[in-house]
């Protein structure tokens, strides 16, 4: 009968030790020209994908099945097979590709090309581009709100954040925010959407209905100079209710109470830090270093810098794949 105790005993501590699941993220190194795969289980890169010139933006289609990886100087979007673990295709960026957004269907993309002062459309299942957008000098920032209504593009050197209806490929409203904007992140309830200003140093929170800056979030580090406190990536947990805001040279993430739009804690973590991701369950954050080139993973729950991956040279952007 023992024996029958003890077998069942390890069996249940094997399940309780074993992941019950391993995500994947994918990481773009903007000098070295690599992709760094990473198995979120061990925390270990298992694979570095060759891609084109200066890659940055980077994101998973909504199946899974391939990743998207904007590459600037080759003035593409390229596919990389999540099977394969390899480039397989081109898609018709335009000019100087950085940041993207996919519309909810995964059908649509929207390209930000800084050097055209555009944004591209692109049908993704077709490969071919549909037209394009003029916005205002140097596009960065895409966002597109939950309803899928409305696209947000941000222009570092305008200072706007440019509302676009998805239907029509109009803008329906500019909002001024503050110097060089880099980043836009919608709210899940569609309530806020929110902009970083690396110069200005402060995220604008935007009502999307009247389409009006309604706070603006600074940010105060003892010890350091304001001019090296600079927001950029912003990520947003699905209730609401806590963000996460990357502070460039600071080397520190914000964390703030989304609700009361307070800073609630600032943690440390690589050198030039830029973009970030959540696992889907959201036990864990990504956000990449670009001058210390590895991956801080800030435990969520914790608040907590718990492990440092190193990665390629220049880390930018993450990506990590969805359920």
């Amino acid at each position: 009968m023992w024996q029958w105790c003890l077998i069942f005993g390890m069996t249940a501590w094997l399940a309780l030790a074993t992941p019950a699941s391993a995500f994947i993220a994918y990481v773009s190194n903007e000098k070295s020209n690599t992709v760094s795969v990473i198995d979120t289980n061990s925390w270990t890169v298992t694979k570095t994908i060759k891609v084109g010139q200066r890659p940055r933006g980077i994101e998973f289609t909504r199946d899974g099945k391939f990743v998207f990886v904007a590459v600037g100087d080759d003035d593409s979007i390229q596919v990389i097979d999540v099977a394969k673990q390899e480039v397989v295709d081109t898609l018709p960026s335009g000019p100087d590709p950085e940041l993207f957004a996919l519309d909810a269907d995964g059908k649509m993309l929207y390209v930000a090309n800084e050097n055209d002062n555009t944004v591209t459309i692109i049908d993704v299942e077709k490969r071919t581009r549909l037209g394009e957008i003029q916005v205002g000098v140097e596009p960065e920032g895409m966002a597109i709100s939950p309803d899928g209504a409305i696209l947000i593009n941000t222009s570092e050197t305008t200072n706007m954040a440019h509302f676009i209806d998805t239907k029509t490929h109009q803008i329906v409203a500019n909002v001024l925010v503050d110097a060089r904007p880099r980043f836009a992140e919608f709210k899940r309830d569609n309530s806020e959407v929110w902009v970083s200003s690396e110069i200005g140093g402060t995220v604008s929170v935007i009502d999307p209905v009247k389409r009006e800056v309604t706070k603006k979030i600074a940010f105060d580090i003892p010890g350091l100079r304001s001019e090296a406190i600079q927001p950029v990536g912003i990520g947003m947990t699905k209730d609401g209710k806590t963000a996460f805001v990357a502070l460039g040279p600071a080397n520190r993430v914000a964390v703030v109470d989304a609700t009361s739009h307070k800073v609630t804690k600032y943690l440390l973590v690589g050198q030039r830090v830029w973009h970030m991701a959540f696992t889907p369950d959201e036990k864990y954050l990504m956000v990449t270093n670009g001058v210390s080139n590895d991956v801080s993973v800030i435990d969520v729950a914790a608040q907590k810098v718990i492990k440092t991956v190193q990665v390629g040279e220049l880390p930018w952007g993450v990506t990590i794949a969805q359920p």
